[in-house]
């Protein structure tokens, strides 16, 4: 198996600790595709986008319920994270499906629940 690169990844993501964050990923090779096609080909790339990102979001939270391994180049996780919208927060269920190589995420895929309107 990969040894916990996903909770590596997640923990790191977190925390903000970007150097742990950028060693659980491919140095070739590398994808991510978010909940919206959009599409980060290069790790430099994606660690850029999120180390950006990440501070920006208020009330930020990310609760995990599961990670499993499905083989040493396969991984889920489900998870959810949380940020404020106008004050008020937002929770969001996704989950992750990662594609490993050589111990480290070589594709992340993120896809979310959407939730229809409150009237």
């Amino acid at each position: 198996m990969s040894d916990d690169v996903i909770e590596r990844y997640l923990r790191a993501l977190v925390a903000g600790d970007w150097p742990t964050f950028a060693d659980c990923l491919a140095d070739d090779g590398f994808t991510r595709v978010g909940p919206y096609g959009d599409t980060y080909s290069t790790k430099a790339g994606y660690v850029a986008f999120l180390s950006e990102l990440m501070p920006t979001l208020a009330g930020y939270e990310m609760e995990v319920a599961r990670v499993t391994y499905a083989s040493d180049r396969l991984a889920f996780a489900e998870l959810s994270e949380t940020v404020e919208v106008d004050g008020t927060p937002l929770r969001t269920p996704e989950c992750l499906t990662f594609e490993l190589a050589d111990g480290r995420i070589r594709r992340v895929e993120v896809f979310t629940q959407s939730r229809a309107p409150v009237a």
